[in-house]
Parts: C-alpha cells; structure tokens; sequence
C-alpha cells in the first residue's frame, strides 16, 4: 500500500501551508482527461495525475460508469480537504483527482519554501538524466518507452516488469517480465526506474521495500509530482515530475484529450527533483 507516503506527505504540506490555510482553499476546476486528468486549486496552483484508464472495470455503459464518478456536476468548489481524503478511496477517478490535489498543493508549498533541503531542476526530462554507466542491473517497472529505448540502444542487462505485455513493442518483449515477478529482480537492480502509476495501484512502497542498500531508484510521472520527503526517507533518489505553470491553458488541453506534447514548455514543465544525500 502507498498510505504511508501519502499519509506523509498530506501531514507535510499541512505543516508548511497551515491548517486554516487548508481549511479555506478550495478546488476551482476538475478535469478528468483521456491521459491526464488535472486541477486548480483556489489559489492559482494546478496539479496533474495520470488518468488510469485501464483501472476503471465500470467505464462500459453509462450506469456503471454514473457509479465510477458519483460527483460529476458537483467537482468545482470543493474544499481541498475533501479532495485528500479521496486519495484513500477505492474509487480510482476519486483518487485520481485527490492525488492532482496533493500535486498542486506541493506547488504551493515550493512557493512557500525558503530551503528546501533538496534541488528542484525544471525543464529537464528525467530519463535524459538518468546515467547507464556503472549499471550493471537495471530493472525498470511500466513501459516506459523513452528509457526502453535508452537501455536497449546501451546493450543493457535489464528486465521490465509490466502487467500488460501487449504495450511493449515486439523488440522490448525479450526483456519482458511479469510484474508478479517483481521478488526476483528488484532486489538484484543497481538502477531501478518505476513509473509513476505504481502509486495509483498501491504497488509503488512494496517494490521500494525490495530494493537493495545503494541502489539508484527514480520514480517518474506526472502522479509523482509531489513533495519529496516520504519518497527520499524509503530510498528514492530522484524523482521526476510535472509542475503546472499556467493551470487554465493546461485544463483546457487536457479536457480535450491532450498529452504532453501539447503543453510541454507552454503551460506545463517537466521536473526532477534530487535528494541531496
């Protein structure tokens, strides 16, 4: 389960923010998009999370999926503490906007924040930071494509663990393993990549706890782009995110099916964040 890191961080941004703060702010504008599902807060801050399309079993007619999303209608302005406690729902579209939420309240508490305690780089693609030297194991976790193509064009020894094989190319498939697979690997890595999406589907802290001491792990995607700390204290090394710098433009995008192509460098920037230690 991921409670332990959200649970975490919720408590972080409260202590910078401040609980009348939290208290009075409220979410402006929801959107659920095709890839993307994103929304503004009260104070201007926006926030992004995958939209998890293959975890929503109710989206085949329209009265299963009236139960899938039961607020449709009634998203804008509610309190932002309505939206975190929604993260701990089993509803996935209810969670997908709760952890949206934690994302634009981490912007707003950079904002806020003097010393961070850890380096912020904008514009810079996480796997285009990430250095194969020295990397004997790698182990990535998703069909992360950019870094498939960057381990295959470097003749690594690598695995990917995947629970749907059918969105790896026919070229990725030798180095395909079954997520459920994931004991035999992931200790073994001395780079571990993992996608964002593992914590949407509560996987992402028991894969952590199977990393070796030393391991270099970056975890990616826009549903990671949150205060850092919870990820740092069990062994995250870096983490790679977006951060919305204009929160309207990049709804409009999104509400239209929209993808990173469309509003990277414009209304959105990608981040990594590093741990300093």
């Amino acid at each position: 389960m991921n409670n332990g890191i959200f649970a975490e961080t919720i408590e972080h941004v409260k202590e910078i923010l401040g609980e009348d703060t939290l208290e009075k702010m409220t979410v402006e504008r929801a959107v659920l998009g095709l890839f993307f599902s994103g929304v503004k807060l009260s104070d201007g801050h926006g926030g992004l999370c995958f939209t998890p399309i293959k975890e929503i079993p109710e989206a085949v007619c329209c009265p299963s999926s009236a139960k899938a999303m039961p607020l449709s209608g009634r998203l804008s302005g509610r309190s932002v503490k309505s939206y975190l406690e929604d993260i701990f729902s089993d509803n996935v579209l209810k969670k997908t906007l709760g952890i949206a939420t934690l994302n634009a309240l981490s912007s707003s508490c950079w904002d806020k924040m003097k010393d961070k305690g850890y380096e912020i780089q904008m514009g810079i693609d996480t796997f285009d930071d990430i250095e194969l030297q020295d990397k004997e194991k790698t182990v990535v976790v998703g069909a992360l494509t950019p870094m498939l193509k960057k381990l295959i064009a470097a003749n690594a020894d690598f695995n990917v663990l995947e629970m749907d094989s059918s969105t790896l190319k026919s070229h990725e498939m030798p180095y395909f393993m079954q997520a459920n697979r994931a004991g035999e690997v992931v200790p073994q890595a001395d780079l571990l990549v993992i996608t964002g999406t593992t914590l949407i589907n509560d996987t992402l802290e028991g894969l952590l706890s199977m990393a070796k001491p030393g391991a270099e792990i970056v975890v990616t995607g826009p549903t990671v782009s949150m205060l850092p700390d919870a990820f740092f204290f069990r062994g995250v090394t870096s983490l790679g995110g977006i951060v919305v710098t204009d929160a309207d433009a990049l709804l409009d995008i999104i509400s239209e099916g929209g993808s990173g192509y469309h509003f990277f460098g414009k209304f959105a920037d990608r981040s990594v964040i590093k741990s300093e230690e």
